[in-house]
C-alpha cells in the first residue's frame, strides 16, 4: 500500500548513502489505516536485532493497535497537541529501557550505562524497517511520564524514552495550524558540523 499523499523527497546527502536513510522521515498526518499485529511485529523484530553492549538487550516496547485496551490510555498520556494527530495512527508504542543489568557470572543487578544508547539503536532499526515496509513512524517526547508509566505498568528499574505513532500517510490538511506547515521531510546539519577527523575541539 503506497502513501495516498506522497511528498517528494528533497533531501540531498553530502556523501553516497542508500536512499532508505533520506526517505525515512516523521510525518504527523496519518490516514487512520488498519495495521495487523504481524505487520507491527515485523518492525519490532528489526528492533530486536539492534547492537547491544554485552548483549544485554535492555530495550522494551509496549504496543497497542487501534481498538486494544491500551490504546486510549496510551493516547491520553500524550500531550494535548500530540493527541490531535496521533489519534489517527494505526499503532502506538511506548519505548522504555531497563536501567539495570546482570552481567554474566554475577548474581546482582548493576547499573547499565548504555541502556539508553542501545535503546536508541533499537528505535532506529524499527524506524528504518517501517520505511522499508511502507509505514511511517513518529517518535514523541511530548508525553506525561507518570501517565504513560501507569498505562503500560512500567516495571521497576525501567525508564521511558518516547511514545511512537505508526501509520500510513494521511492528508496534511487534517493537521492543526502549526503542524500543517511542517509536514515535509526536514534537512540535517552539514556533516562537517557533526564529525571531525581528530579531536572534537571546535565542534558546537
Amino acid at each position: 500500500m503506497s502513501d495516498a499523499f506522497p511528498i517528494p523527497n528533497t533531501r540531498k546527502p553530502d556523501h553516497p548513502i542508500d536512499p532508505l536513510f533520506t526517505t525515512r522521515w516523521s510525518p504527523r498526518a496519518f490516514a487512520d489505516a488498519p495495521m495487523s499485529e504481524p505487520e507491527l511485529l515485523t518492525l519490532l523484530e528489526a528492533a530486536r536485532w539492534a547492537p547491544s553492549a554485552q548483549n544485554a538487550q535492555e530495550w522494551r516496547f509496549a504496543y497497542a493497535l487501534r481498538g486494544d485496551a491500551l490504546w486510549q490510555p496510551l493516547l491520553e498520556s500524550l500531550n494535548a497537541k500530540n493527541q490531535t494527530w496521533a489519534k489517527n495512527a494505526s499503532a502506538l508504542l511506548a519505548v522504555a529501557s531497563r536501567t539495570m543489568a546482570m552481567p554474566k557470572g554475577d548474581e546482582a543487578l548493576v547499573p547499565n550505562p548504555s541502556h539508553a544508547f542501545d535503546t536508541g539503536a533499537a528505535w532506529a532499526h524499527l524506524a528504518l524497517q517501517a520505511t522499508l515496509s511502507g509505514w511511517h513512524v513518529h517518535a514523541m517526547g511530548g508525553f506525561n511520564p507518570e501517565a504513560t508509566a501507569k498505562a503500560v505498568q512500567l516495571p521497576p528499574h525501567h525508564v521511558l524514552h518516547c511514545v511512537v505513532a505508526v501509520g500510513k500517510r494521511g492528508d496534511p490538511a487534517s493537521l492543526p495550524d502549526g503542524f500543517r506547515e511542517r509536514e515535509a521531510p526536514n534537512g540535517r546539519k552539514p556533516l562537517s558540523e557533526i564529525a571531525v577527523r581528530g579531536t572534537m575541539q571546535g565542534l558546537l
